[in-house]
């Protein structure tokens, strides 16, 4: 199948594609959207990724025992117990055949949002001359900070369609050899953004032997990975090789502990790009507070609290299940916790959101304000309304309920 994708040029910031599709925020859209109305109920929040259980309990303390490191600046690469605790718990939460070096093959990261945008200059930067324009691919839709990076890096983003068709993952075979010939980087998000999908071993064997083939690197954000109901979601540093050649993989701690606003992630693989990619981050990026370094490490040494966290999503997803059965096109998704509904056949994403907010006042995210328009003008999130199950699990069924009952 040849490769149907959306391009644009990098441009600034604010601006509007070529295909007029605002390449603002998705949230400001949304507000703006919303800015006539006033929530018919209660207000309840589904719109925005932000995990809403409670922030463990060893935090504070660990805290209060590290707050002089306050008054110190921190590293670039993070403190060496750090990057210790998150080589270890990566090696074993994914079975690695060897630990990612703590000293040339991880680096703290100020959350992995900041990672994966500064991630696209350094790639640029890294890899070889490109044949034509330099491209970056990401699925479509795709978390803002893939095509924010694009675009500071000067390089062309190009949208691979994730359709229920594909899995809702990019269908690698669909590219062609002009596009990888100058492709630089390549991002994937497994568990998926929004749609929850979790690319399996053979797929990341696959994307491997193309990022070899083709010199080009594989961002892997797997922010999502410790959420899940059944089956635990691998990484692509299993498919990596004993050397994890142009792959680099990005965790954080906010959906897996709770902690959005500490802001505290890694990126571990490729020691060559982690090496150009430090030198970059060493003069543009903002260091992580040591204290917060700190509350990493207790956290990555602890299980209790994730598996916890783990039980909470499951009783919410429970409740859809229950509540949503097959309205929708509703599955429950392999990893995530966000729900990717078909509102097409109830007025389309953007009058399902406006109804439910109004009627209901349950907010959440047209699917279309999450991905671009594809080259025949078609937009992947077109008729799409993200849910994100972060409320605790009696506000998750009430705005289920209100859901089911407002759009019918």
């Amino acid at each position: 199948m040849a490769l149907s994708a959306s391009t644009s040029p990098a441009r600034a910031a604010g601006s509007v594609d070529a295909t007029g599709q605002s390449e603002r925020s998705p949230f400001a859209r949304l507000t703006e959207l919303l800015a006539p109305y006033r929530p018919g109920q209660s207000l309840i929040n589904l719109s925005v990724g932000e995990p809403q259980h409670p922030v463990p309990d060893f935090v504070g303390a660990v805290l209060a025992q590290h707050t002089a490191e306050f008054g110190r600046y921190p590293l670039a690469k993070g403190i060496e117990p750090f990057r210790k605790a998150a080589s270890s718990w990566l090696t074993k939460r994914f079975a690695l055949g060897r630990a990612p070096d703590p000293e040339t093959e991880l680096l703290v990261l100020n959350g992995s949002r900041e990672g994966l945008f500064l991630a696209a200059i350094a790639a640029a930067r890294y890899v070889p001359k490109r044949d034509g324009t330099p491209a970056i691919l990401m699925p479509n839709p795709f978390y803002p900070a893939y095509a924010a990076g694009a675009r500071a890096a000067g390089c062309e983003a190009v949208f691979l369609p994730t359709t229920l068709d594909n899995g809702f993952l990019p269908d690698l075979d669909s590219l062609d050899e002009a596009t990888l010939k100058r492709t630089v980087a390549i991002y994937l998000a497994s568990p998926a953004n929004p749609q929850g999908s979790v690319a399996s071993r053979d797929y990341f064997v696959r994307l491997k032997q193309l990022a070899d083939r083709y010199e080009f690197i594989i961002l892997s954000d797997e922010c999502y990975s410790e959420i899940y109901t059944q089956v635990a979601p691998g990484s692509a540093l299993q498919a990596a090789g004993p050397d994890f050649r142009n792959v680099v993989v990005f965790q954080s701690l906010s959906k897996r502990s709770n902690l959005p606003g500490m802001r505290v992630g890694f990126v571990a693989g490729d020691a060559g790009f982690l090496k150009a990619y430090h030198e970059l981050r060493n003069v543009a990026a903002p260091q992580v507070p040591i204290p917060l370094q700190h509350v990493a490490v207790a956290a990555y040494a602890d299980e209790a609290h994730v598996e916890e966290n783990r039980r909470l999503y499951r009783l919410k997803f429970d409740l859809a299940d229950q509540i949503l059965g097959a309205h929708y096109g509703y599955r429950r998704p392999a990893g995530g916790f966000c729900l990717w509904l078909d509102v097409s056949a109830h007025g389309g994403d953007e009058a399902a959101t406006v109804k439910l907010f109004r009627d209901g006042g349950v907010r959440v995210v047209p699917g279309s304000y999450l991905a671009r328009p594809q080259s025949d003008g078609s937009n992947p999130g077109t008729g799409y309304i993200r849910v994100a199950m972060v409320q605790d699990s009696e506000t998750t069924a009430e705005a289920l309920h209100r859901l089911v009952r407002i759009l019918g």
